[in-house]
């Protein structure tokens, strides 16, 4: 069973930053950059933290490279001891499953040729035996669509606590809505974007559907984001202000636009948006590294580097918009969650 504090935090939604790999040149882990991340993460406010997602890198699923172990543990041991250290309350801790056999790098052909039915019997499988978030990629890299249909056969399986919906589509994210507006456990299943091209905005919107002449109303409470696993203090106070402007029911400021607009240009940066987010993780890791919370841009598959001009973009998005950026916040405590 899942502590009834972990469930009520998931559904008041929270920043949960999507934990890269700190890797050495042998690609070994990194431990030490790899426990300043957690550090990081968790002492810029963030509710949780998702382990073994795409930015952690879905290779470390492949049972040759024997990393999803140590990975997950790894994260779990420091955020203990940062429970213990710093009170920082207990996160959500967020492990990503991927694939239907211990060939997890093949999950992607094996799920895009199976049916509705087939896919939500797997899920309902895993559900058995820990709750799930379900998790809507963009097609760049799931290289599947997953319509209104599948969605709503998959909310209602009883273990489905939340969805990350992450599709960077308008279309799709809707289709995820729907599904969720018209279910029989509305109330129970928590949405978090992941589209890190709409961030603000998805946050900002209030959702309506009418369902059988009755007005739905759906909020996405939170993010799952790998735009948030650098500048993670920044997104901890632009989600407060989202929440405050919900609270007060008053138009949402101008600025928060702009925000969003900057933001997503950040994003357009750091994801590589120009060639179809080839160099999405490395761009991350490019941020972490300027900061000094992790030592190497490298990454287990020695064909995912950051694209030609992608760094020289990212810095320049770094100087005309330092506001997004929260380095000061970093340089005051990197020592001590190096240490």
């Amino acid at each position: 069973m899942v502590n009834s504090n972990i469930i009520n935090k998931l559904r008041s939604g929270c920043v949960i930053p999507a934990h890269p790999l700190a890797l050495r040149v042998d690609n070994s882990i990194d431990e030490q950059h790899q426990k300043a991340l957690t550090r990081y993460y968790l002492a810029c406010g963030a509710g949780g933290l998702a382990v073994g997602v795409h930015t952690t890198q879905f290779a470390i699923h492949n049972p040759k490279v024997g990393l999803y172990r140590p990975v997950l543990e790894l994260a779990s041991e420091t955020a203990r001891e940062c429970i213990e250290t710093t009170n920082c309350g207990e996160p959500i801790m967020i492990a990503g499953i991927v694939g239907q056999t211990s060939q997890a790098m093949k999950e992607a052909e094996l799920a895009r040729d199976r049916s509705i039915n087939e896919l939500t019997d797997h899920a309902r499988q895993v559900a058995k035996v820990i709750p799930i978030m379900g998790f809507y990629l963009q097609e760049a890299i799931s290289e599947m669509e997953l319509g209104v249909e599948f969605w709503r056969k998959f909310v209602e399986i009883e273990g489905v606590l939340a969805i990350k919906i992450a599709p960077f589509n308008r279309y799709q994210t809707l289709n995820v809505l729907e599904a969720v507006a018209h279910s029989s456990r509305v109330n129970e299943i928590a949405l978090y974007t992941g589209n890190d091209d709409n961030i603000i905005v998805d946050l900002l919107t209030q959702h309506e559907f009418n369902v059988d002449g009755r007005t739905v109303s759906l909020q996405i409470v939170g993010g799952l984001l790998g735009q948030w696993a650098c500048w993670t203090k920044k997104a901890v106070e632009h989600l407060d202000r989202v929440k405050k402007i919900r609270e007060s029911n008053l138009p949402v400021p101008e600025e928060m636009l702009t925000l969003a607009s900057q933001l997503t240009l950040a994003n357009k940066a750091i994801f590589d948006a120009d060639n179809h987010f080839a160099g999405c993780i490395p761009g991350i890791l490019y941020v972490l590294k300027k900061q000094g919370l992790v030592e190497e841009v490298r990454t287990l598959d020695e064909n995912e580097c950051l694209s030609g001009g992608q760094a020289g973009r990212i810095d320049k998005i770094i100087k005309n918009y330092p506001h997004l950026c929260d380095d000061d916040f970093v340089k005051e405590n990197l020592d001590v969650w190096l240490s």
